[in-house]
């Protein structure tokens, strides 16, 4: 890097305030404290900026030299980036701020950059999908009304309950997106998908369920269900279009109807890395900026191409044509059945990559919700572990120093001078319940199934 352009960015770092983010030790934008790093994922289609990032050459214009690496699951994806045999990783949004609050693994995992919106659907077996249809509105066309809420589901599993037989269903994760989702949406239809009790040790999250719900990595989701150990899932692409591909389930519901343009996976990395790697840091989020860019660029140009590289082995591995199905703007729902979903997958519009506050009290609302923080917590703890974990700081200062080395435009990034952390109060969910991330306990207390104020399991 050129001394000037040099001296220009550390000008710049040391300008930016923030009257939310408080008083900051901006890193300099240098030169990396290491080269060459190994990053985590699993196979979704949503990690596809890793991918575009060392495919399009944007980890070595930052003058870094890239390993992906997937990853068995989830845990073993955490635990390698608190143990630091990967320097970071595609993370479940939740997955840092669990980590750090102490659900199930005890460790400061950071984040400084969301890597997507939406991406998720609800998928159930040929079986309960043929149940479910008779308590579905149509269309003129006979195709099923969307977005089909879980009250179609709800006589489905008091059939199973009047029998004496458990319904259960499939995600990825106890702090999963696709947990919460599910449990949303569940819950929105008046079906209670359970509490987890960790001062009692029962972290099964089955606790007064209708519905059990159980992990089950991604990629085995389809044949989990098609075994009939599971009579649906919540996962990510591109295995609810498998499971029509392979004509073993429907999916019924995507994330994107459940809360329209939600969260959706984080790059995380240890707090202690960060700190030791600040510039390496930046310049790992400004390639994943300029990836996010690219996939989304001139209304998502590039996504056959995305679709191309995430399809070979060492990616997501599945049939172009399967990840496809979603990646290029359309979803297919029953067999047949394809309409037009353009913001199924979202990487950088709607600001996707700026790591909000607000998304980081959103998830830790669920945790409290189904019990896994197991007391009453004042507003301002959530704000406070937000600040923890998420990272707008770090991202204010790579997404500046693209905009100084000409790649982007300050156009394509929120108003550093306006932003606060929160975006306003969101209002497309499914039980058209809004939504303010400053006011968490008063959220939460909108909800006719789960737990608020001093309530405990």
């Amino acid at each position: 890097m050129k001394w000037t352009s040099l001296i220009k960015q550390s000008a710049l770092a040391l300008t930016l305030t923030s009257s939310l983010y408080g008083p900051l030790s901006w890193a300099q934008v240098g030169e990396p404290e290491i080269e060459d790093l190994t990053f985590g994922f699993i196979k979704l289609t949503d990690m596809a900026p890793l991918a575009i990032a060392y495919e399009k050459g944007f980890f070595e214009d930052e003058g870094l030299y890239v390993t992906l690496e997937s990853q068995a699951n989830w845990k073993v994806l955490l635990d390698r980036v608190i143990d630091g045999e990967l320097d970071g990783a595609h993370m479940l949004s939740g997955q840092p701020l669990g980590a750090t609050i102490g659900i199930g693994t005890q460790a400061e995992v950071i984040t400084a950059f969301s890597m997507d919106l939406n991406g998720n659907a609800i998928t159930v077996s040929n079986k309960t999908w043929q149940q479910m249809k008779p308590h579905i509105a149509k269309q003129a066309d006979g195709k099923p009304v969307h977005p089909i809420k879980a009250d179609a589901l709800k006589p489905v599993v008091e059939g199973y309950l009047d029998q004496g037989k458990p319904f259960k269903m499939g995600m990825v994760f106890p702090v999963s997106t696709h947990n919460y989702e599910l449990r949303y949406w569940l819950a929105a239809g008046g079906i209670h998908p359970g509490y987890y009790a960790p001062q009692a040790g029962d972290n099964s999250g089955q606790l007064n369920a209708d519905v059990l719900l159980s992990v089950t990595p991604p990629p085995q989701m389809p044949a989990t269900m098609e075994a009939g150990t599971i009579e649906g899932y919540c996962v990510g692409e591109p295995w609810n279009q498998q499971a029509v591909f392979k004509g073993i389930g429907t999916p019924v519901v995507t994330d994107y109807e459940i809360w329209k343009n939600n969260p959706e996976k984080v790059f995380g990395v240890s707090k202690s890395w960060a700190e030791k790697y600040p510039n390496t840091h930046i310049r790992v989020v400004k390639a994943l900026i300029r990836a996010a860019y690219w996939l989304d660029e001139n209304n998502n140009a590039n996504r056959a191409e995305a679709v191309k590289l995430l399809a070979k082995s060492e990616y997501v591995g599945a049939d172009y044509e399967v990840i496809a199905n979603s990646m290029t703007g359309t979803f297919e729902y029953e067999k047949g059945d394809v309409r037009e979903v353009p913001d199924f997958n979202v990487f950088f519009r709607y600001n996707a990559t700026f790591p909000y506050y607000s998304d980081a009290i959103w998830y830790l609302t669920q945790m409290r919700r189904w019990g896994q923080i197991a007391e009453e917590k004042p507003d301002d703890w959530y704000m406070n572990i937000a600040k923890q974990v998420y990272r707008p700081d770090i991202y204010q200062q790579a997404a500046q120093a693209l905009v100084e080395d000409g790649v982007l435009s300050g156009k394509d990034f929120p108003d550093f001078s306006q932003q606060d952390g929160f975006r306003a109060p969101q209002t497309h969910f499914i039980d058209n319940i809004v939504y303010d991330g400053r006011t968490p306990n008063a959220y939460l207390k909108k909800f006719a199934i789960g737990l608020k104020g001093k309530d405990k399991v």
